[in-house]
């Protein structure tokens, strides 16, 4: 989930140098450019000055001097803190830093990020303990009898892994190593092979129990809880989507996967339940019974998440895989995720309410606005950001950073947060998919053998690409898919298209008075709209 590798530019001495006369530069400039609230002193004051560039231009600027420091690959929640402090100290003076304390302590007062450490830890314990090759074997033996089986048991573990432990890089790079090897010995196309062990690794970040789904409720103010519901369909399907063209793939074209030796699929059903029992069953039994307790009420996801935590090492110590030196890194690699994440949060708290604050959120939805696009138009321009986001950023970066500038326009819209979230989920899958600077193809080419080019790499993710983006559509077409099970749980119903107040317009007939508590035509109705 939090790769080791980070996708952007590497920071460099001469960089830093840059970095820093810039940052010297916009601290000097804040003591001499006044701004708007020092003008109105100044007038009161019987003196005259002007602004130079006004508070909302000021804002635009602050993100564009953002992307340029994460271009030179500044740390980025420190790179956010920093530029919120300078330019809050241009617009409030010294409340800026009463801003930062408050904004710091909400943070870490926030019970909904309590979850979060509880799961990279339940997560970090499963994947040192060593289970991986079982489980792959049991799948592969019950799984023996389809086409591409091979293919459908990596889909399967990296599906279930990825869903236990949320660490994208982990699952892909540890699956180079035990399934890719595999599937080449059995004679599997190239391409096949490393498409389906990236798409499977990144399954993590959607299916529940997800870090990335917490992080969007604590970042969009939505329940967790619902969150999980809604993004569980879609989740599965996508995963069951990557399942069936493997399938029908290798029917067509039985080249691709070639059938496994007469020894290997004649096995005996007593072995084959034996293997599901002792591999599958205990680890699939951790996560539904956690992702179980979260969405029928039986427990809070922090409670869960804790929950899981201790089943991941009561797991870990039946497999006999259990020290105190894998608790030790479990636990350092835990923390220093967290840190991550609440430094992260702190930056872009700062960072998001001094943007508003000058004006630059106001611009932003002005401008959108202006466009007078409709919620499906809206949706389109949305997603099309973030997935070109996905290619210099993290998935982290783009939930707490930039989500923010797009969740107010939702009401706007009439686009309910619980679907914008799981759209967004399946959009994320693809920034870990799509060259140039994919992720998974990158940790697969570090663990593949040498004759395996990135090219083939990137060749085999891109049908599963077109996966995702076909799972987007059909969301998109009938959101029934995610969101009926959070409704018929939880009630949960998405907001209708109304307008927030009376129109009044008679110029050529167009629009006739309407008398206030009167139904009218919303400005974005719109065929597209989702129900």
């Amino acid at each position: 989930m939090f790769p080791t590798k980070s996708r952007r530019p590497q920071l460099t001495p001469l960089k830093a140098l840059a970095g820093c006369i810039v940052m010297l530069a916009i601290y000097a400039a804040v003591f001499f450019i006044p701004s708007f609230e020092a003008v109105a002193q100044s007038a009161a004051k019987g003196t005259s000055s002007a602004p130079w560039v006004s508070d909302a231009a000021m804002g635009i600027i602050m993100l564009v001097i953002f992307l340029f420091f994460l271009m030179l690959g500044f740390p980025i929640a420190f790179t956010l803190m920093a530029l919120g402090v300078a330019f809050g100290y241009y617009a409030m003076g010294n409340n800026v830093f009463q801003l930062f304390v408050q904004r710091t302590y909400s943070v870490m007062a926030n019970d909904v990020l309590i979850s979060i450490p509880l799961f990279l830890f339940m997560g970090y314990v499963i994947e040192r303990a060593n289970i991986l090759d079982r489980l792959f074997r049991s799948i592969q033996l019950a799984a023996n009898w389809l086409p591409g089986s091979l293919a459908v048991a990596t889909l399967v573990t990296c599906a279930l892994f990825a869903t236990a432990t949320g660490i994208v890089g982990a699952v892909v790079t540890l699956m180079g190593l035990l399934a890719f090897p595999a599937m080449l010995r059995a004679g599997y196309d190239t391409r096949m092979a490393a498409g389906v062990v990236c798409a499977g690794g990144c399954l993590g970040i959607l299916i529940p129990p997800s870090v990335m789904l917490i992080l969007y409720g604590a970042t969009a103010g939505v329940s967790v809880v619902k969150l999980y519901a809604a993004a569980f369909v879609p989740g599965v399907m996508l995963a069951g989507m990557y399942m069936v063209y493997v399938i029908i793939r290798c029917w067509l074209n039985p080249s691709l996967a070639p059938k496994l030796p007469e020894s290997e699929r004649n096995v005996p059903m007593a072995t084959v339940v034996w293997e599901l029992v002792t591999a599958f069953l205990p680890l699939a039994l951790l996560i539904l019974s956690v992702l179980g307790a979260i969405m029928f009420g039986f427990a809070t996801p922090q409670e869960a998440a804790a929950v899981g935590a201790l089943g991941a090492i009561l797991l870990a110590l039946g497999y006999r895989t259990f020290s105190f030196q894998k608790l030790k890194e479990s636990a350092y690699l835990t923390a220093r995720a967290s840190a991550m994440v609440c430094w992260l949060f702190v930056g872009s708290a700062v960072f998001s309410a001094v943007f508003a604050y000058l004006g630059g959120q106001k611009l932003v939805e002005d401008f959108i606005l202006g466009l007078n696009l409709s919620p499906f138009w809206f949706l389109i321009l949305t997603q099309a950001i973030i997935f070109v986001l996905g290619w210099p950023l993290e998935w982290t970066e783009i939930i707490v950073i930039f989500l923010p500038i797009f969740l107010p326009l939702l009401d706007d819209f009439c686009i309910d947060p619980l679907f914008f979230g799981v759209l967004v989920a399946l959009n994320l899958q693809t920034s870990f998919l799509s060259p140039p600077v994919a992720m998974a193809p990158f940790y697969l080419k570090g663990v593949a053998p040498k004759n395996v080019t990135i090219d083939e790499i990137f060749s085999g993710v891109m049908p599963f690409l077109y996966i995702v983006v076909l799972c987007m559509i059909l969301f998109y077409a009938f959101p029934v898919i995610g969101m009926g099970l959070p409704g018929y749980l939880y009630g949960h119903k998405s907001p209708k298209c109304e307008p927030k107040k009376a129109a009044t317009l008679i110029e050529d007939g167009k629009i006739a008075s309407v008398a206030p508590g009167e139904p009218s035509s919303c400005r974005w109705k719109s065929s597209y709209k989702p129900a």
